[in-house]
């Protein structure tokens, strides 16, 4: 009998990838998001049930962070409609160094009945290219609260072959999976290799809290900056800079660095 994986936020970074490599591998999957049919909706749990309906394993990514107040909550329903819907296995995404989000990586580890693993990610490389810091190519101007912190930045689709196999592999449940990139740099040792990839200067412009998030709540609204502002102050301190092994150790491969993934990127406008 052919079991059925879904993915929460299949339309997300993570989880379009996530999704992607498991239709390469002949799984039957089951993409969700707030447009899918069935939908799924953080904020409709009443939903929840019928998407879930037939699924054996669950990848889940949370909108908009695990760090935010009530992500705990959320996530705690999440595994009872699960675990009542017959699921088995689910792999979380988690932020790697965030104090809000172990409450939830815990509920997950240890649910009576299912297989809980975490992949727990530091910053994504692909931030630069297709999330919130890609208008530095454009802009010229790399601004983060970040100072001189070195962070081990991680391709997301890295991410999203270990997670794979730790929904379709055997010896991961109960475990946190630490990912990271091979090399912690500075953010200013990536807007220099934003430059010499694009062939424009882009400079790194170390700004404060206040000031980010004020640049943010211009563009995004006062809510996202809160939250990103927030998430800042807190992993941004350098309690990240160490690599881990993760990646090769599942994989057995060495995780992809941030020049490869820039490489191969393709820069609007730059």
């Amino acid at each position: 009998m052919t079991s059925t994986i879904a993915v929460i936020g299949s339309t997300g970074k993570t989880g379009r990838r996530v999704a992607d490599l498991l239709d390469e591998r002949g799984e039957t999957v089951r993409r969700l998001a707030r447009g899918t049919s069935p939908a799924f909706d953080w904020e409709q749990p009443e939903g929840w049930a019928r998407a879930l309906e037939g699924v054996e394993r669950l990848y889940a990514a949370y909108v908009p962070d695990l760090a935010v107040p009530g992500a705990d909550v959320a996530i705690a329903r999440l595994v009872e409609v699960a675990r009542n819907a017959g699921v088995r296995r689910i792999v979380l995404l988690s932020g790697r160094g965030e104090a809000g989000a172990r409450t939830c990586e815990e509920l997950v580890l240890n649910a009576p009945g299912i297989a809980g693993t975490v992949v727990s990610a530091s910053w994504f490389t692909q931030n630069f290219t297709e999330g919130m810091l890609a208008s530095a190519a454009a802009t010229g101007v790399l601004a983060m609260p970040a100072g001189g912190v070195r962070e081990p930045f991680i391709d997301v689709d890295d991410i999203a072959a270990v997670a794979v196999e730790a929904l379709t592999g055997d010896g991961h449940a109960g475990r946190v999976l630490e990912v990271t990139g091979p090399e912690s740099l500075t953010f200013a040792e990536v807007a220099s290799l934003l430059s010499e990839v694009t062939g424009r200067e882009i400079v790194y412009v170390p700004v404060t809290l206040d000031e980010f998030y004020t640049a943010v709540a211009e563009e995004d609204g006062p809510e996202v900056a809160t939250m990103l502002t927030e998430l800042c102050r807190e992993v941004l301190d350098g309690r990240n800079e160490a690599t881990t092994t993760t990646v090769s150790d599942v994989l057995g491969r060495p995780a992809r660095d941030v020049r490869t993934v820039l490489n191969e990127a393709s820069f609007i406008g730059a």
